[in-house]
Formats: C-alpha cells, sequence, structure tokens
C-alpha cells in the first residue's frame, strides 16, 4: 500500500534527501518550499500526512498550521522545529499538530515518526467496534467523535489518545501507554506533547465537568460516567 505525504519546508537539498528515501518506504512525497504554497497543497490535496517546517517563506508554519486546522482539515501533521526551541513545539501541539521532530534530525527518527502517523487501518474486529462512553461516542471505521451529540474534529493523535482512555474507561492509562499507543513511542524525559494534546481534547468537549481526570505523574484517566 503505497502512501501519499505532503512536505512544507524551503530545504531544497533536503527535499531531494526525502524523496529518494521515502520511495523506499512506499510513499509517494510531495514537496512545497513556501507557506503559500504549502497551505494550497493541504487544503486542496489529499494527503495522510504532511511534514511541516516552522521557518517558511510566505507565511510561516504556525500561521500555516492554524489556518489548516481552522478549516477542520484533521491531516495528521508533524511539525519540524529547531533543535531545543520547546516554545515552537509546545506551541505547534497546541494549534494542532500530532508530533514534532527537532531538526537536524537522523533519518531513521524521521522515517520512525512517519511510520507511527501513517498507521490508522483498524486490524482486528475489537478495534472495529464503536464505543459509546460518558456521552462520548467514537467510531473507529469513519472516525467521527461526538460528545452529547456535538461533533468534535479531532486530530489523529487527539483521536487515538481518546479511543485508547476509552478502551480503559474508569481505569488509569499510563502516559507511556497512550504515547506509544497514539504515537508509537514511549515518552521521553521533559516531553510535554501529551500533556498538550489531552488540553485540546478538553478544550474541544462540551462545557461539563472534566471527563479526563489527571493522575499526577503517572497518566490520565477517563471517568466511566457523569
Amino acid at each position: 500500500m503505497r502512501h501519499s505525504v505532503l512536505l512544507i519546508d524551503d530545504d531544497t537539498e533536503m527535499s531531494v534527501m526525502l524523496t529518494e528515501l521515502f520511495k523506499r518506504e512506499s510513499v509517494d512525497l510531495s514537496v512545497a518550499e513556501d507557506g503559500v504554497t504549502g497551505l494550497d497543497k493541504a487544503l486542496n490535496g489529499d494527503y495522510e500526512l504532511i511534514l511541516l517546517d516552522v521557518m517558511l517563506p510566505g507565511i510561516d508554519g504556525m500561521q500555516l498550521l492554524q489556518r489548516l486546522r481552522q478549516q477542520h482539515r484533521d491531516t495528521a501533521v508533524l511539525m519540524l522545529t529547531a533543535r531545543g526551541d520547546d516554545d515552537d513545539r509546545v506551541m505547534g501541539l497546541e494549534l494542532g499538530a500530532d508530533d514534532y521532530l527537532p531538526k537536524p534530525f537522523n533519518p531513521r527518527e524521521l522515517i520512525a515518526r512517519v511510520r507511527a502517523l501513517l498507521r490508522r487501518t483498524p486490524n482486528t474486529t475489537m478495534q472495529n467496534e464503536s464505543l459509546n462512553v460518558c456521552g462520548i461516542v467514537l467510531d473507529p471505521a469513519t472516525t467521527e467523535v461526538k460528545c452529547d451529540d456535538a461533533e468534535l474534529i479531532l486530530t489523529p493523535t487527539e483521536f487515538d489518545i481518546l479511543r485508547c482512555l476509552m478502551q480503559q474507561a474508569g481505569q488509569m492509562v499510563s502516559k507511556d501507554q497512550l504515547s506509544v499507543a497514539a504515537l508509537g513511542r514511549k515518552m521521553e524525559p521533559f516531553d510535554r506533547s501529551l500533556d498538550v494534546h489531552i488540553s485540546n481534547i478538553r478544550k474541544k468537549f462540551p462545557a461539563k465537568p472534566d471527563r479526563i481526570q489527571t493522575i499526577r505523574g503517572r497518566g490520565y484517566r477517563l471517568i466511566a460516567s457523569l
């Protein structure tokens, strides 16, 4: 099965390298070298994943991501950020990025992150069953989510986190378990990505008592009923 990925980055040398690299991974890579062209392709193309640089000519990566999510496009987004720039990483996650990777990166690490974000096809009957917990209805087959009959627009990572919590409603789910389920990797020291994703999910719920409880320093729990 071939996959379609969009790279939005003005580094021509890196674009050529990644195009060749992804050919071996059954990935068709399209490239945009500025923010305006990238946004147009992202909104009008059919891509499973967008690799998005922060620093871009035209409009920057943060503005592009914000406009993409405002249009309710839920395509997975992997932000490419400057190493050590924690503010960019947190801001990207708050705006709806699924994950981030600091530059310069190891190509094998990029491939691992891309594989994790592309693995969205359920492979068991259990995974295909709809879930209905605490006023939340989640359908893995259509990736539709409703909360108190209101539709929720979730990113792929938010969807996977919520599904994992719903499958174990009433129980604590560790941060490592959630990170593996949603991002395909264990938590790294000082990694705030999962906390930001949980915060984003909470903001999308209708105003009600908090459905997701924080187990300080350990993980999270979805309450079984209100």
